[in-house]
């Protein structure tokens, strides 16, 4: 009786292909909680903006240049390296008037979901679903819708 020792092409196969679905599991499940992790951080620093923007309007009377302000561009900048893809770039701080007072808002798009998260100077923070209501160049609201 001639009895051969290993493993045949057909259970290596096998086994290959089961530890490659695994694999795959397990890596959809860590991104997930990845990019859940940095819209906590796009989340966390939008919120920023809007503790400086109470002490900002205290100290000037105004928002007026609010979104020029460095500790603004610092969290702003924060929001688009926790998002990681400068060729999709959809945060900003955008001033404006309403009433003949200047106001500001602030935008980012979320990593997890399709979905943006929007903050403004009436302390709101939202989380909106289109891009369409978000800030850009061209946007002339200044609140969260």
């Amino acid at each position: 009786m001639n009895k051969s020792k290993g493993f045949t092409i057909i259970e290596l196969i096998v086994v290959i292909a089961i530890i490659a679905v695994l694999a795959t599991i397990v890596s959809m499940t860590v991104m997930n909680y990845i990019n859940k992790g940095k819209d906590s951080a796009i989340k966390g620093n939008l919120a920023t903006i809007t503790i400086k923007g109470t002490v900002y309007f205290t100290t000037n009377g105004n928002y007026t240049n609010f979104c020029n302000d460095s500790t603004v561009l610092s969290a702003i900048n924060s929001a688009k390296l926790a998002y990681a893809n400068p060729v999709v770039d959809s945060t900003d701080c955008a001033s404006g008037t309403v009433g003949g007072i200047a106001v500001w808002a602030a935008c980012s798009r979320l990593k997890s979901a399709n979905a943006y998260f929007c903050v403004d100077y009436t302390g709101a923070k939202k989380t909106i679903a289109t891009a369409a209501s978000c800030i850009s160049t061209t946007w002339n609201r200044t609140s969260c819708p």
